[in-house]
């Protein structure tokens, strides 16, 4: 019997979505694997794993020193029409956690509440009770904790991955704002 071929193909993981949004918030010069690993909770070599994939993908650029710069239109386009086919929304009963997608700053301001559950990242250190959201990777609640900033970018991908058609529109202006300044 032959041995089956193995699939050389590099796809993307979905923390490598949590790694480009923390890359996205450096305005000047990305610091070292570790500081970054720190900040989203993931191991050194896994942050330049995901650097890899992503530059392979196109979503980053690297200097000479190797050191990756966000490319923001690429990564809007893949936050805008790919990220919700890639990592679909897996939802669950209701449980304690973090809000996240329009239950949250910035769109928790502009969706009026309705008598449904919110969704909520289940975390044992959450305030909320609502439906469960599943993260991108289990380490995001940590991650937004440490960074507001991270926080609003990571809910408004969950607006994308699994919002209303109105929740998605406002999430992308929201994107656009941030990725603009």
């Amino acid at each position: 019997m032959a041995q089956p071929k193995s699939n050389p193909q590099i796809t993307l993981r979905p923390q490598d979505v949590v790694v480009l949004l923390r890359l996205s918030l450096y305005k000047d010069k990305t610091p070292a694997y570790a500081t970054i690993a720190e900040e989203v909770q993931l191991t050194a070599s896994e942050v330049h794993a995901s650097v890899n994939r992503s530059h392979l993908a196109q979503l980053v650029k690297k200097d000479a020193q190797g050191r990756p710069t966000v490319l923001l239109e690429p990564l809007k386009l893949f936050l805008f029409h790919g990220v919700r086919y890639c990592f679909p929304p897996i939802r669950g009963e209701m449980t304690r956690g973090m809000p996240t997608a329009h239950a949250c700053a910035p769109l928790a301001s502009k969706i009026l509440n309705s008598n449904d559950p919110v969704p909520v990242w289940p975390d044992k250190n959450g305030t909320i009770r609502g439906m469960t959201f599943q993260p991108l990777y289990p380490t995001v609640p940590e991650a937004a904790r440490r960074n507001s900033q991270l926080y609003e970018l990571l809910a408004l991908t969950d607006a994308l991955r699994g919002g209303s058609p109105r929740e998605r529109l406002l999430a992308q202006q929201e994107i656009e704002t941030r990725f603009m300044g």
